[in-house]
């Protein structure tokens, strides 16, 4: 295969998969499958770039390599001049919460805004300068010079042109008044001005009368009308040259997990009045992508199946129910990876590994077979064992033969195969994380 691969890329690479977590760069060394559910996500990113909108969740259970999709859904836009933001829901991170925990899950949305050149979150005020330096750059080409009298009242007025249209939004009056503050503190270098600006965008201020004492707005970002100014991003990001603007919340079962029924059931009234903003037409140069389980999706007690409106929408063609596959509906489930991808995912963590410590890969298409084998020996595995189940265990096996001289790899298989067939059957089900 003859990989080259930055030694901090392979690290992370190793590190987060030997850890059963899902790594944040170096996804396009390992990335295998799912062939027709990345197709159907690049026709949402063309039509997001022509104006469009879109919304899917992504459904599969845990360590089917779901967040890995999300991840390299992610990865793949940035490089291609789409702003992306991501965030995980927790019990502290929700979409709705009187205690702001709705207002969290915008917080780090920004927290994580990312672009090509900021791929690891912080993007926002890189993004706000890129846009100002490329109105200012404009300007110059339009034979306006810097030194020119007129130059920065020119540009000024290139601002409001460019923001005017945001004002149809709604908060876009508040939204367009933060961006020209933000560019009279750059051109002036009121660093207090511009922070108080950035805060604003962040949906740091608690309350509109501490917002008002540095900013000429009339309403702050809170926990109901975040998505409200997850548009106006949208909108933004495309006046800063970008393509569009692509959400990813993961972690969706968090929200089935919400014990009082209330609150739950806000949070899914909220998801509700977003999917519908989105799917008729009322949002703009937007992609939102919700990862969750099918428990999250299917039960009717407290999954998203548990609120009519919601299950009616969600609900699949009979003709999907016999086996086949709508890739035009809002879900998009992701498979078991075959054995043949899984192989060519273990031929490419062995390069990987042998790679970035140094030594000759010695272990072949014989080796791996034998892996698999025992891998997919246990009852119920081939059903239920998952990507992450199979490459920790495989990099904590080639570590072990990193590491001590002795180790033979086929002593290893036959001991854990050993193992295996003299476990219970609880046992062994107990470890495929049903």
């Amino acid at each position: 295969m003859g990989i080259t691969i930055p030694r901090r890329i392979s690290q992370a690479v190793l590190n987060s998969l030997s850890a059963g977590v899902v790594p944040r760069v170096g996804l396009e060394y390992i990335a295998v499958g799912r062939k027709r559910e990345i197709e159907t996500v690049l026709e949402d990113l063309d039509t997001i770039q022509e104006g469009a909108a879109a919304f899917r969740f992504i459904i599969g259970r845990y360590g089917s390599g779901k967040t890995f999709f999300l991840q390299a859904v992610r990865n793949y836009a940035m490089e291609r001049d789409y702003v992306c933001a991501d965030a995980d829901l927790s019990p502290d991170k929700k979409l709705h919460g009187s205690s702001g925990t709705g207002l969290a899950t915008y917080r780090e949305l920004m927290q994580r805004l990312s672009t090509k050149v900021r791929p690891e979150g912080g993007a926002l005020e890189g993004l706000l300068q890129k846009w100002i330096n490329d109105i200012r750059t404009g300007v110059i080409r339009g034979g306006c010079q810097q030194d020119d009298p007129e130059f920065v009242s020119l540009v000024d007025w290139k601002i409001r042109e460019e923001i005017s249209g945001l004002e149809d939004y709604v908060h876009g009056f508040d939204f367009a008044s933060a961006l020209s503050l933000y560019f009279k503190s750059f051109i002036n270098g009121d660093d207090e001005k511009k922070d108080a600006a950035l805060r604003w965008f962040r949906g740091e201020y608690a309350t509109r009368t501490e917002a008002k004492r540095s900013l000429p707005v009339g309403e702050i970002v809170t926990g109901d009308n975040w998505y409200d100014y997850i548009k106006l991003f949208a909108a933004f990001c495309v006046r800063a040259g970008m393509k569009g603007l692509l959400v990813f919340i993961d972690e969706g079962v968090n929200l089935y997990r919400i014990a009082n029924r209330r609150s739950r059931e806000n949070n899914y009234e909220k998801l509700l009045s977003v999917f519908n903003d989105i799917l008729q037409g009322k949002a703009r140069n937007l992609g939102f992508y919700l990862g969750g389980t099918p428990q999250f999706l299917e039960d009717e007690r407290r999954g998203l199946a548990s609120y009519p409106a919601l299950k009616s929408r969600l609900e699949e063609s009979r003709f999907v129910r016999s086996g086949h596959v709508d890739s035009g509906g809002p879900v998009i489930r992701l498979s078991q990876l075959a054995a043949e991808e899984i192989f060519i995912l273990l031929e490419r963590l062995t390069e990987i590994h042998a790679l970035h410590h140094g030594y000759e890969k010695w272990i072949g298409e014989e080796e791996i077979t034998a892996f698999m084998e025992l891998a997919l020996s246990a009852p119920g595995a081939a059903e239920f064992i998952t990507p992450r189940e199979i490459t920790r265990d495989y990099i904590g096996l080639l570590n072990i033969l990193r590491d001590e001289e002795d180790a033979d790899f086929y002593e290893l298989i036959r001991r854990e195969d050993r193992r295996v067939k003299a476990a219970t059957p609880e046992e062994l089900y107990a470890s495929f994380d049903l």
